[in-house]
C-alpha cells in the first residue's frame, strides 16, 4: 500500500483527500517512480473543480508533473532503468495517470533524465512551464535574437519561463501584470520591462519601447477584451497566441490589424507539443540544455509538505504567487 491524493466529488481543496491504494508493477511501456516532489498547475485546479476538458471519474486521480527515482520499469522499457533520477513531462491524460502519489507508474514517452544540477524540487517544477513556453515561442513562434515578447500574466510559472527563454535566445520579454506590485520581482526574474496593465496605456507603451515597431509574439493566458491590445501591438506578420482563459469573455478581434499586418492569431496548448513525438523531443532537448547550462531555472514560489496538498491548492488559487508552487513528497 502506498499513499496518493485523490477526490471523490469536485469542489474546493478540502475534497482532496490522501487515500491508501495499491500501484500494479508498470505495464509495457511504463515506468514506476518513487515519486520526491509534485509541481501544481492550474490545470489541477480547474480538473478538481469540474472545470476541466475532460470530466472525472471517481476516485479520480491528478497531477502532471513528478521527479523522483525509477524503482522498476516494464516490458519494453530500454532507456531508463532502476535507480535513474527522472522527472515527467505532461504528455497523458488524467483519465490515465496521475502523479500525486509517493509511488506512481509513468509512460515512457513523458519521462526524461533530467540535469543533475537540479535538486527535485527544481526537476518537478521545470517540464510544464518551460515546454508550454517553448512550443509557442520557439516551436512556432520562430523567436530570434531581437524580437520582443509580450508575456501577460508574468509572474505565473509559464510566464516565467517565456522571460528566461526570451533572454536565453537573445529576445526582449515584456512582462505585463495588472498592478506595479510585482514590477520589481518581474525585473529581478529578467524582464527587460514591465507595464502595469490598470494603471498604464498598454498600448502606448508597447511602441514606446519597441520604437514603434511592435512586438513580434504575444503569448497571452489570459484573452478577453484586454487581449485586442496586445493584438493591436504586434509588428507585421506577428503572432498572437492564446494558451488560457483566465477571463472568460470573448476577444474583440481587431480586423484590420489582421489584415494589414497580415497577422496569425492561433490558440495554442502544451498537448500539441507533447503529444507529437518529434516536437516533444525537440523540446525535451532544447529544456534539457537549457538546464544543464543554467540558462533556464525554475522559479519556485513555495513548497509544501504532501499532507499539506489542499493547503498548496489554496495557495495556487489566491493567485498571489511568483513561480511555481512545489510539494515536496516524503
Amino acid at each position: 500500500m502506498t499513499k496518493a491524493v485523490r477526490f471523490h466529488r469536485t469542489g474546493d481543496a478540502d475534497v482532496l483527500q490522501i487515500d491508501e491504494v495499491v500501484v500494479n508493477p508498470p505495464a509495457t511501456g511504463e515506468v514506476q517512480i518513487e515519486v520526491k516532489a509534485l509541481g501544481l498547475n492550474r490545470a489541477e485546479i480547474m480538473y478538481r473543480t469540474g472545470q476541466y476538458v475532460i470530466d472525472p471519474v471517481y476516485p479520480a486521480q491528478l497531477g502532471y508533473e513528478a521527479a523522483g527515482i525509477i524503482r522498476a520499469v516494464g516490458d519494453g522499457v530500454t532507456d531508463f532503468a532502476v535507480g535513474d533520477i527522472v522527472s515527467v513531462v505532461p504528455a497523458f491524460s488524467f483519465a490515465d495517470y496521475g502523479m500525486y502519489g509517493e509511488v506512481v507508474n509513468a509512460p515512457v514517452h513523458a519521462v526524461v533524465k533530467h540535469p543533475t544540477n537540479l535538486s527535485f524540487e527544481e526537476a518537478a517544477a521545470s517540464w510544464m512551464m518551460f515546454v508550454t513556453a517553448y512550443g509557442a515561442l520557439v516551436e512556432y513562434g520562430n523567436l530570434q535574437a531581437g524580437h520582443t515578447v509580450l508575456v501577460p500574466a508574468a509572474s505565473s510559472s509559464v510566464g516565467l519561463a517565456a522571460i528566461q527563454i526570451a533572454n536565453m535566445l537573445g529576445a526582449t520579454p515584456i512582462a505585463l501584470t495588472r498592478t506595479s506590485a510585482k514590477r520589481q520581482a518581474l525585473l529581478d526574474a529578467g524582464a527587460k520591462h514591465v507595464i502595469a496593465t490598470q494603471e498604464q496605456d498598454v498600448v502606448a507603451e508597447i511602441a514606446r519601447i519597441t520604437e514603434g515597431k511592435g512586438a513580434q509574439i504575444a503569448f497571452d493566458p489570459v484573452g478577453g477584451p484586454e487581449a485586442t491590445k496586445l493584438i493591436q501591438s504586434l509588428a507585421p506578420q506577428g503572432f498572437f497566441f492564446q494558451y488560457g482563459a483566465l477571463d472568460h469573455r470573448d476577444i474583440p478581434v481587431p480586423v484590420f490589424e489582421i489584415l494589414g499586418k497580415h497577422l496569425t492569431i492561433r490558440g495554442y496548448e502544451l498537448f500539441e507539443i507533447t503529444t507529437d513525438a518529434e516536437k516533444l523531443a525537440r523540446a525535451k532537448a532544447f529544456v534539457n540544455q537549457g538546464l544543464a547550462e543554467g540558462k533556464l531555472k525554475p522559479v519556485i514560489d513555495k513548497v509544501f509538505p504532501f499532507e499539506q496538498i489542499s493547503d498548496a491548492h489554496r495557495h495556487m488559487e489566491s493567485n498571489a504567487q511568483i513561480g511555481k508552487i512545489v510539494v515536496s513528497v516524503g
